[in-house]
């Protein structure tokens, strides 16, 4: 964490060297020679962020090389509010000011002046600096104690026992351990890999064990090994273990001297050819990255024989890496909340014979399970603490109240903690900062992806990368730590299957939070009063609830973000406003969705660093005009707000990327029709940086229209209220958007006709296409979208099936089509929509039958077939869908019912189809009947 801060201000202070910025006469020079002092630094740092910072001597020097690090970026965030303040025309360069204003710099009113603070902090860096000899020392010690005979205490890896556990102490590996076994065992005679994946604590290694150890496997293989991997593998000693294992498995004496002795590559042949003639299963246990698997892959033959390899990982990468050719992957899930249940008590009250929790324990104890999440480490490791402690209700709530500071102070429950943390600990570092960000999001909270990633940008924790922009980059951060087993996926998107929501794991979350607070990285006050403190200065700070601490607190001036959740109505932030917000002049980050605001405040607009501001869901109705002194803002996240114009100023937002204005008011039949937008003033184009931009209104003219073709770099947009006569004007304009990846279009009304035909040369990475009003025909270049997973069609009114046209997309995933087709059949062709998952077919008025010949819609998994009210039956050819999960009859007419009801003629046709849902209204109520 503290490399990832020395890192960031590394990259500052580059910036500001390679634009030869000459602050004061002889300050360039400090801040080159501050600038190559942490560059050394920074080696040291990685090793310290490496092995966790356990000493507490480093961890003092570590927290040294943070607090310099922030003290700078703080110098120079500071004098650039300053130079703000002094009214300068904002469209010149930093750089050419600070050549002109050295006056300015020196009539600073609450610091000393620029360069007295760069001396200072000079000194600081070189002083910090020194203590390496001294820190090189410590760490010299530390090696030389973990080798020699000390008497010191290790931690206990409580790993090593799930390898002694017996099945009976076990709850929910049975089907795991038989799907597991049968995918051995099966009459497959190719080299077979196995990766079991999931988080740590998951039990991925004594669910492999005992499936290593059962009869069926031991009879079926003619050799097996097991060998454990972990961080820092060694390969040599790895090969050896191996070759002990299988080679020499029969023989009680050790390895001879001159195989011991050989080198990495005649340890793999000797292995590669014994294992050549033999039907063979080994253990690869918790390898952490694809190199480790790529060091050993080579060594097992396809040998036709059938043989296996089983690999247990936190990564999903390392886990792909290992099936590209063959085989299967099990992704390990948490425990059921009853299994959960069922191993506490086992662990819990093993001494009563029933192994039943008390009556009066049962509410604290369903509480802590719960926290648990279904992790069976945490289960049973908690379990055992609790065994231990008195059986007296308020003991128990104690401990359900403060199982975070437990976490760290019980030296059992230590054990659990460092191994959660081996994931942090092998995070590069620039993930480390991202990771630490989600401690200011409260438990169970539903956290949007890109939500974080605009959060992250923000708070300037994404690197560039070269061919990627800042969002693209912070997308591959993002899954790297899903892949890692750090983060859950909650909500995918049914197109492309990319991730919306993302959640915490509790005890994850709880690491977290401790890590936050040894790195004072940020604070958070609950209104419980369960604060989470910082020493020294606060940067980051999130309050749920009603904020306990006063505006007044001088801890807040150097915060960089700014979170609120769940507040109540009675929170009023207006009151505050002027006490509070004018003292974060350094704010970068300010999210209040759900706040209760009414009103944009005036003080906002002061926050001259701000990058990222979010007011969705509150009150909002206008912004003023006063906005564009936010020169730094990347995103403005005003969604399900009431604004539905925006001023002139906005146009002196030159880096905004995110602009979010519009609101759903969703209908039974889900139009687009009358959702408010926003209007925009007049030289939108000026916004060249605009990567996302929803909604605009364009019935403000075709100035408007064309001057949309200047936002080159758009990647999402969407445009209401379109007129017939700026169709044209609008295919022109998104043909220059050649970046663009979703597009949505909607008519001013219903009987406005979309022109949309002039569109020569579509956007060639468009994925997501939604479009509401007539057309006269299907566009011609729709069948040109190669890429296109997604297509939304509403009140279309097609005379002619436009089916044909859309059946040969080839990575169409998701298609609506809503009040979009007049006729009265409609045929799913032999061979089209390969790819399609899911098909939702609405209010199609005059539709009769729906036909699917065999080879049509072969991946469909989710059916909707609503408010067509004199559809006659149910789709023929539906039998034929196998992989079809769920289906929606909703609305439809009381005939097609009884039809498709347990006796009717067409119950037969859904007969396979795990689940059919009915949805009818009767009596001016909605019933709904589940098969």
């Amino acid at each position: 964490m503290a490399e990832s801060a020395v890192s960031f201000l590394l990259g500052q202070l580059t910036s500001l060297i390679e634009e030869d910025v000459k602050l004061l006469k002889n300050v360039h020079t400090d801040v080159v020679d501050i600038r190559d002092e942490l560059e050394s630094i920074r080696a040291l740092l990685r090793d310290a962020d490496a092995k966790g910072e356990t000493s507490e001597g480093i961890k003092a020097w570590v927290k040294q090389v943070r607090d310099v690090a922030y003290d700078i970026e703080d110098v120079l965030d500071e004098f650039k509010f300053r130079f703000a303040q002094q009214g300068q025309d904002q469209s010149h360069r930093f750089t050419r000011y600070l050549h002109k204003t050295t006056r300015s710099v020196k009539n600073l009113r609450s610091r000393r002046s620029l360069a007295t603070q760069i001396k200072e902090i000079k000194a600081r860096v070189h002083d910090i600096s020194s203590r390496r000899d001294r820190y090189e020392l410590i760490r010299n010690l530390e090696q030389a104690s973990e080798g020699s005979n000390s008497t010191g205490v290790k931690w206990h890896d409580i790993r090593e026992d799930a390898l002694l556990l017996d099945e009976a102490e076990l709850v929910g590996i049975g089907k795991p351990k038989e799907e597991i076994i049968g995918w051995i065992v099966e009459d497959e005679s190719k080299l077979g890999v196995i990766s079991v994946v999931g988080m740590g604590g998951l039990g991925k290694t004594t669910l492999v064990k005992k499936v290593y150890d059962d009869q069926r496997v031991k009879r079926h293989f003619q050799t097996q090994a097991w060998v454990t991997f972990s961080e820092s593998p060694g390969i040599h000693e790895l090969l050896i273990e191996m070759i002990k294992q299988l080679v020499y498995a029969e023989q009680k004496q050790p390895i001879p001297q001159d195989v011991a002795e050989m080198k990495d590559a005649q340890l793999k042949q000797l292995l590669q050819e014994f294992l050549k003639q033999k039907r063979y299963v080994v253990v690869l246990d918790d390898i952490w990255s694809i190199p480790a698997w790529d060091s050993v892959k080579n060594v097992f033959p396809n040998n036709n024989f059938g043989s296996r390899i089983i690999i247990t990982t936190r990564s999903n990468d390392v886990a792909s890496s290992c099936i590209k050719s063959c085989f299967r992957v099990y992704n390990l899930q948490p425990l059921s909340q009853e299994e959960s249940w069922t191993l506490f008590c086992k662990k819990t009250f093993s001494f009563s014979p029933e192994q039943i929790c008390p009556p009066e324990l049962e509410v604290p104890s369903q509480s802590i399970v719960k926290k648990c999440g279904g992790l069976p480490l945490a289960i049973v490791t908690v379990g055992g603490v609790l065994s231990t402690k008195p059986k007296i209700t308020t003991e128990w709530e104690m401990f359900n109240r403060s199982l975070g500071a437990e976490l760290n102070l019980d030296d059992r429950l230590k054990g659990m903690m460092k191994i959660l943390s081996l994931s942090y600990n092998d995070l590069p570092y620039h993930l480390k900062s991202c990771f630490l960000c989600l401690s200011m999001f409260p438990e169970d909270e539903l956290i949007d992806r890109m939500r974080l990633i605009r959060i992250w940008m923000a708070e300037g924790f994404i690197q560039r990368i070269q061919g990627k922009t800042l969002e693209e980059a912070g997308e591959s951060y993002f899954s790297e730590l899903v892949n890692r087993s750090l983060i859950q996926v909650a909500n995918k998107a049914d197109d492309d299957g990319r991730v919306i929501d993302c959640r915490i794991h509790d005890l994850i979350r709880e690491f977290i939070l401790s890590k936050a607070r040894d790195q004072s990285f940020g604070a958070i006050s609950n209104a419980d009063g369960q604060d989470v403190m910082v020493d020294g200065k606060i940067r980051h700070l999130s309050i749920h609830g009603s904020c306990q601490w006063g505006v007044e607190n001088e801890k807040f001036t150097h915060l960089r973000s700014l979170f609120m959740f769940r507040q109540d109505a009675t929170f009023n932030i207006s009151r505050c406003s002027t006490a509070f917000f004018s003292r974060l002049k350094l704010l970068k980050v300010l999210d209040l969705r759900h706040a209760p605001l009414d009103v944009f405040l005036e003080e906002f607009t002061d926050l001259f660093h701000l990058r990222y501001l979010c007011l969705r869901n509150t009150k909002v109705k206008m912004v003023p005009n006063s906005i564009k002194k936010l020169q730094n803002l990347e995103t403005l996240n005003l969604k399900y707000t009431y604004v539905s114009e925006l001023p002139v100023g906005i146009l002196n937002l030159h880096k905004l990327r995110h602009l979010i204005v519009y609101r759903y008011n969703y209908g039974p039949l889900y139009y687009t029709f009358h959702q408010p937008g926003f209007k925009a003033p007049s030289g939108i184009g000026d916004m060249i940086s605009l990567q996302k931009l929803c909604c605009v209104e364009a019935n403000t003219g075709s100035d408007l229209i064309t001057e949309l073709g200047k936002l080159v770099q758009l990647k999402r947009l969407e445009i209401r209220k379109l007129k017939t006569e700026d169709g044209r004007h609008l295919c022109s304009s998104i043909e220059k958007m050649s970046c663009l990846h979703s597009l949505t279009i909607a008519a001013l009304h219903e009987e406005e006709i979309l022109d949309l035909q002039h569109l020569f040369s579509p956007p060639p990475f468009l994925r997501r296409l939604l479009l509401t009003g007539r057309l006269e025909k299907l566009p011609d270049w729709i069948g040109s979208l190669h890429n296109l997973t997604t297509i939304d069609l509403r009140w279309c009114k097609f005379k002619d099936d436009p089916l044909g046209d859309l059946q040969a997309l080839p990575n169409l995933t998701t298609m609506l089509l809503i009040d979009t087709y007049d006729g009265k059949k409609l045929c799913f062709r032999r061979g089209g929509f390969q790819r399609l998952n899911y098909l939702n077919l609405n209010n199609l008025q005059g539709l009769r039958r729906v036909s699917v010949e065999e080879g049509a819609l072969p991946n469909l998994e989710n059916l909707h077939i609503q408010h067509c009210r004199v559809l006659e039956k149910v789709p023929l050819g539906i039998e034929h869908l196998s992989k079809l999960r769920y289906v929606l009859f909703d609305n439809l007419s009381e005939e097609f019912m009884m039809k498709i009801g347990t006796q009717g003629e067409d119950s037969w046709r859904v007969a396979h189809i795990p689940v059919v849902d009915f949805w009818y209204q009767e009596y001016g109520r909605w019933e709904g009947v589940r098969t």
